[in-house]
């Protein structure tokens, strides 16, 4: 494929690859330890809501993601994430390991892990030119689904197999790893030299000046996402995020219920691997062809649906493959939105506004991880999972009788900066 011939691309890419390997043998084998720790799914709703907080860090890293070089910034998390993850090995053989410890830790690798996401994204217009970015959208895509898709599930047998602790050792290697290639990036001189600039002038100024600019800039970012003509959207994709995590957050007893232990990995797989679905044959059905609020909202009707059916099937193998397919929508329409928002962003905001839209799509995660984790102690998994189904197709209901919404153009009728209005700039002309 002609887009690995840009050699940062491919760097950023086969190092994505090998991280999101230890992102999703950590998340499944935290998941389980917990749960064997604390027995309940309150302690896995505990640990989702720890894990997902420092989103709050993620809004703050736009600015940053702006100064920094990425490939220090990238290394430098590896490294850390890393180190961190030896500890709970350590905490075994030493016999001092409890549910308390690895809580602990959860909410802290997790804070070197959310600005990952957004500085990759931010970076693909610096190493790609402007016809591949959907290209190379849905290759970071397929990365990351693509490892969920195999090594979720195996993560679930592997933990029986060989035990959590050496699985948090193969995670740590891969971090590591991972950190090696990341270090062979090279952004192009110009930009390099940009971030140099104002890294030295935010090294130079005090300290009160400094942070008052970073403040000014974050907030900037917040509300462009908010006064966008995509502000409705950003509603329901953060009351998605809640209901997602409220289902995950009880995959480890809903596992149990459908099957056993392994099949929290599979339920995880089902995910990705619609996912993953989803973020291939987007850039094939050519998307940015159709109105955005009406992929939206019959996307999220499609999912809702089958996200229930998948609760009545009658077998284990039937409720992951309805669930799976249930997923392809969030993959295709994901590749869309980072289209779009890489598109009509101005360049020199990029990195702030990846951050806003990321983290305050995220924001109800952590609080959906509580609330599954406690609800499925009160009325079981099942109907955690069910629930969520339904107040999806709550929020397509509402984007397709809101005219606003509605009435969305596609993505191809946009322009640079269309993101600065309230009122959609087509080509031009305000609609």
């Amino acid at each position: 494929m002609n887009i690995f011939k840009h050699r940062n691309f491919s760097l950023m890419f086969f190092g994505r690859i090998v991280t999101n390997i230890g992102d999703s043998l950590y998340g499944v084998a935290a998941m389980l330890l917990i749960y064997q720790l604390g027995g309940s799914t309150f302690y896995t709703g505990l640990a989702g809501f720890l894990s997902i907080l420092p989103r709050i860090v993620e809004f703050s890293s736009g600015p940053l993601i702006d100064r920094i070089p990425i490939r220090s910034l990238l290394v430098r998390t590896q490294l850390i994430q890393s180190g961190l993850l030896l500890i709970i090995p350590l905490a075994f053989m030493f016999d001092i390991l409890s549910v308390i410890l690895v809580l602990i830790l959860t909410p802290i690798i997790s804070v070197f892990n959310v600005v990952i996401y957004p500085a990759q994204l931010a970076s693909l217009p610096k190493i790609l030119p402007e016809k591949e970015l959907t290209k190379g959208n849905s290759l970071f895509t397929i990365a990351y689904q693509g490892v969920d898709i195999s090594f979720n599930g195996l993560a679930g047998i592997l933990f029986v197999l060989i035990g959590p602790f050496a699985l948090y050792a193969v995670n740590s290697i891969a971090f590591l790893i991972g950190a090696c290639i990341f270090f062979f990036i090279r952004l192009p001189k110009n930009s390099e030299e940009a971030i140099a600039k104002e890294k030295e002038l935010f090294n130079k100024n005090m300290l009160r000046t400094t942070v008052k600019k970073y403040m000014k800039d974050l907030q900037e970012g917040i509300e462009i996402m908010f006064k966008s003509f995509i502000a409705k959207l950003l509603y329901g994709a953060i009351i998605l995020n809640l209901v997602s995590a409220a289902t995950i957050a009880v995959f480890p007893a809903y596992g149990e219920v459908i099957g056993g232990t392994k099949y929290v990995g599979f339920l995880l797989m089902a995910s990705a691997l619609g996912s993953l679905t989803g973020a291939v044959i987007a850039p094939a059905l050519r998307l940015e062809r159709f109105p955005l609020g009406k992929l939206y909202a019959f996307g999220y009707l499609f999912a809702g649906s089958l996200w229930v059916i998948a609760v009545m099937m009658p077998t284990a193998w039937l409720t992951l493959l309805v669930y799976t397919i249930a997923w392809i929508p969030a993959g295709a329409l994901n590749v869309i939105i980072f289209t779009m928002l890489q598109k009509t962003s101005p360049k020199h905001l990029i990195g702030r506004i990846f951050t806003a839209a990321t983290s305050i799509s995220g924001m109800a995660a952590p609080i959906g991880s509580l609330l599954g984790g406690s609800l499925g102690t009160w009325i079981g998994s099942a109907l955690v999972v069910t629930f969520s189904g339904v107040i999806i197709l709550c929020v397509a209901v509402c984007w397709l009788v809101n005219a606003e919404v509605r009435n969305l153009p596609a993505t191809k009728c946009l322009n640079e900066n269309s993101l600065l209005h309230s009122t959609i700039q087509v080509q031009g002309a305000t609609n």
